[in-house]
């Protein structure tokens, strides 16, 4: 029997964001913004857990991953967390809490580990070899990486203005990373990074069997099955059916 929705029922209801914060990402946050507030105190903090690739090389391997969860200055650990709200939120959601957790730390290492290998072989990369380098950025552009490809045609707002398909966002980010990594007017920001997490996003995502196509066919799959449950009118029961919320 085909349920009947309520006249008071509003089919424009919509909430801001992909939803609400799991314990897996308070976590994640509240990791950061703690060491955030601990560098005002400790002066040393970045400078025995930033990454610097002289440092690691002579043995202070732990960089790799300390690294991450240090911030400089309060604009550059609000987008991150930012973008670790948005872009992770759907991402463990769809694989799980301990492989959404794997993927976000191995992709964050592999992008320390290539700018210590960059750093260390090519000449245009020298300046980067001993300056240090903090923030979440190569894990959220593996995050970035993810998200293109899991959700291709899905709209970004780039800039907060103009929306494109998550797959351009992403080769947008990934060219700009290149080109300002191999020139010297990159400032600050370490592009070496960002352009490592997005080859390690996309090396360890294939590396563990994820195929574009196969999650295209798969969501195809159940976008038909969907479509011919509303067409004969078959639904699988409770308030959700009726109730849901455009993130």
């Amino acid at each position: 029997m085909r349920r009947v929705p309520p006249r008071n029922y509003s089919y424009s209801s919509y909430s801001f964001g992909p939803g609400p914060l799991s314990s897996a990402l308070k976590t994640l946050i509240a990791i950061n913004v703690a060491l955030f507030l601990a560098g005002f105190v400790a002066s040393d903090l970045v400078r025995v857990f930033g990454l610097r690739p002289s440092d690691v090389l002579q043995g202070r391997v732990w960089q790799l991953l300390t690294y991450m969860y240090l911030h400089g200055n309060l604009g550059h650990i609000l987008f991150n967390m930012l973008a670790l709200w948005m872009f992770g939120t759907e991402l463990e959601r769809l694989w799980g809490t301990r492989a959404f957790l794997r993927y976000y730390h191995i992709v964050g290492i592999g992008a320390g580990v290539s700018t210590v290998v960059i750093s260390s072989l090519f000449p245009f990369a020298a300046s980067t070899f001993h300056t240090t380098t903090i923030g979440a950025s190569g894990a959220i552009y593996g995050l970035l990486l993810a998200y293109g490809l899991l959700f291709p045609n899905r709209p970004i707002l780039m800039y907060f203005v103009f929306p494109i398909p998550a797959k351009y966002f992403v080769m947008i980010l990934g060219a700009i990373a290149l080109l300002m990594s191999l020139n010297d007017s990159g400032g600050a920001v370490a592009h070496l990074t960002h352009l490592g997490g997005l080859v390690a996003g996309y090396i360890m995502l294939r590396g563990v069997g994820f195929s574009p196509a196969n999650e295209v066919r798969y969501r195809y799959l159940r976008w038909k099955m969907d479509r011919a449950r509303k067409r004969f009118g078959v639904y699988s029961g409770g308030r959700k059916d009726w109730d849901r919320h455009i993130h």
